[in-house]
């Protein structure tokens, strides 16, 4: 029996949807971690030791130090689009290969996003309270008095796929749209009647502002103090990207200060940790990174990284390689 037709050993870090955990189970020996939570560092470095596969989430921080721990690591499948939580210079100085999940949680990240837009600019939830609490006694004309999303300008940043699926909906609300990225897109403008604007520019004239950047070194807070003092005092912002890209702690203060309406998260720059008097503010709606939170898109992200990483084992080129220089 060639190496390549052997049982290896693959070590998933949390339970995910029994698809994806099947697939790995027809052809090698599956050890699933036992712990509904992210693991240490010890229980990381313990999970590879002999494993030949890692199967880990973007809340698992694989270092050079995890990497170590087994010489034997031939690949890293990432169940996400994401993978800052892996150090790929690392794994490629190691000759790992790395992979992930692109492309499937497009639609459905967009669904949560419209999700916030819609519940924050509604007051949704507040509403909710209030009535699970008794407190309703009839239609009131100036009760919970919220903001119309229909014809109001959408402010986009980062309008790769997932923007661009925000903003194929908000076509249907006939929302002016503009959008930030690091360039023109001159077929995004054709297609979505979008208009390219600075950052400044598009905090300024935007009612709604959602956030779809990726995390890197030139994005972290790149909402601060600054930024939210830029904002309608009307507006809202909306982050369903990265939590590091907002300054939590600068957006408690804004909301405080009522310098914008409100916020919708499902990210948070510490996650699972709240900035301090966050969770009190009753303007802001907050979710537990539900973005790609459905059976079907969470099914078909444990089969892409299924499929990655039995790729990778068989000697083959993994579909979604992140490290293609490693092979």
């Amino acid at each position: 029996m060639s190496s390549n037709d052997r049982r290896n050993k693959v070590f998933v870090t949390r339970k995910i949807p029994e698809a994806g955990i099947n697939m790995l189970k027809k052809h090698h020996e599956v050890v699933v971690s036992p712990h509904n939570r992210v693991l240490t560092t010890s229980e990381l470095i313990n999970g590879i030791k002999n494993a030949d596969g890692l199967l880990c989430l973007l809340t698992d921080p694989i270092t050079a130090e995890v990497m170590d721990a087994n010489p034997e690591l031939k690949v890293i499948s990432n169940y996400a689009v994401g993978y800052n939580n892996i150090d790929v210079v690392a794994a490629t100085a190691r000759g790992i290969q790395v992979t992930n999940t692109p492309g499937v949680l497009t639609d459905t990240t967009a669904d949560l996003a419209w999700s916030l837009i819609m519940a924050v600019g509604r007051r949704v939830v507040e509403g909710d309270v209030f009535t699970r609490a008794g407190r309703f006694s009839g239609w009131d004309p100036m009760l919970l008095l919220g903001s119309d999303i229909t014809g109001k300008t959408l402010g986009i940043i980062g309008m790769g796929r997932i923007g661009q699926a925000v903003a194929r909906r908000a076509m249907g609300f006939d929302m002016p749209i503009l959008y930030h990225d690091v360039a023109p897109m001159a077929q995004v403008e054709e297609e979505y009647h979008a208009q390219f604007a600075g950052l400044d520019e598009l905090l300024k004239e935007s009612d709604f502002v959602t956030i779809h950047a990726p995390l890197t070194p030139e994005t972290r807070h790149m909402i601060g103090q600054h930024e939210l003092r830029l904002m309608k005092k009307t507006a809202y912002l909306i982050n369903t990207a990265r939590g590091p890209l907002v300054d939590e702690h600068a957006l408690v203060e804004a909301l405080k200060e009522g310098a914008i309406a409100g916020a919708g998260l499902d990210v948070y720059e510490d996650e699972p940790e709240l900035a301090p008097g966050l969770a009190e503010l009753p303007n802001i709606v907050l979710l537990p990174h539900l973005g790609s939170a459905t059976l079907e898109t969470r099914t078909k992200m444990a089969e892409m990284a299924a499929a990655n990483l039995l790729a990778a084992l068989k000697g083959k080129r993994p579909p979604h390689i992140v490290n293609p220089e490693v092979l």
